[in-house]
């Protein structure tokens, strides 16, 4: 299984930005479909966005729609996390996740098998 790693994130005031990466090893990250979730204190992990093996396809959970933007370099074993307008409410652990069945750009925590160890976003002012 590919191994993943986050950064970027951070303490970011209401309004500020960030960008999330994540770099995948041990193997061809072309060959997943990647994505972001989160998970604030005392609440389940849940679902940002996705994005198809060749960056065609994108998806995100309406909370984030216009504001959240996922990218991906496969040449470079790199996904993406571009998050503006930034909330109180996104504050959370980020997660990427790796899922080998191409075919579909799933929400599904649990068709996800490989994951990084997370990033903490704070947004507070």
């Amino acid at each position: 299984q590919v191994q993943l790693v986050e950064s970027g994130g951070g303490l970011v005031q209401p309004g500020g930005s960030l960008r999330l990466s994540c770099v995948a090893s041990g193997g061809t990250l072309s060959r997943y479909t990647m994505g972001w979730f989160r998970q604030a204190p005392g609440k389940e992990r849940e679902f940002v966005a996705a994005i198809s093996w060749s960056g065609a396809t994108t998806r995100y959970v309406d909370s984030v729609k216009d504001r959240f933007t996922i990218s991906r370099d496969n040449a470079k074993n790199m996904v993406y996390l571009q998050m503006k307008s930034l909330k109180p409410e996104d504050t959370a652990v980020y997660y990427c996740a790796a899922d080998s069945t191409i075919w579909r750009v799933t929400s599904n925590t649990y068709d996800y098998a490989s994951w990084g160890q997370g990033t903490q976003v704070t947004v507070s002012s």
